[in-house]
């Protein structure tokens, strides 16, 4: 589907798109807060330091960052974060890159791994999310090909957010 006709995505823009609309646009459209969020440098901390010896980042096509791959009988795709507060972005984030791998031939299965609490979800693609990942993708391409950014919605989570001061200030 979006490999023929729409601009190939990246597994961020799929995160922010169940986080925030306005972050999805704001990131989409070079404007990024993350270098000054005490909390972002945190995250790549704790993903530098955990699963050294695994870890070894994988780029696919310039848009795609797998933390690391583990291969065995079947290809397993990690994803390391910080906690399970935003596991849904999580889960559809890691879903897109094995929904991206699948229409490049290449089948596989996803693992998030939150290292600080000592746990991890397995990720499997179904026909069933493709079809929910495939209405996501066409709901990133309509934020980000809006003029202007959606209008911010205060969330639980925005505090935390590395675009708390552009949206909230």
């Amino acid at each position: 589907m979006f490999l023929d006709t729409k601009a190939v995505f990246t597994g961020t823009q799929v995160n922010y798109f169940i986080v925030c609309p306005t972050k999805l646009w704001l990131f989409s459209h070079f404007v990024r807060m993350e270098q000054n969020s005490d909390l972002v440098s945190l995250g790549k901390l704790l993903h530098e330091e955990s699963y050294k010896r695994d870890r070894k980042e994988i780029m696919i096509d310039s848009r795609i960052a797998i933390d690391f791959v583990k291969k065995g009988d079947k290809i397993i795709l990690h994803e390391i974060k910080k906690s399970r507060k935003l596991e849904k972005a999580h889960y559809y984030q890691i879903l897109y890159y094995l929904y991206y791998l699948k229409r490049k031939g290449v089948k596989a299965e996803g693992m998030i791994d939150y290292p600080k609490i000592r746990k991890n979800k397995r990720v499997v693609l179904s026909e069933e999310n493709e079809r929910e990942l495939e209405d996501i993708l066409d709901g990133v391409e309509k934020i980000i090909s809006k003029e202007n950014p959606p209008k911010a919605e205060k969330k639980k989570y925005c505090r935390k957010c590395s675009y708390f001061e552009f949206c909230w200030t």
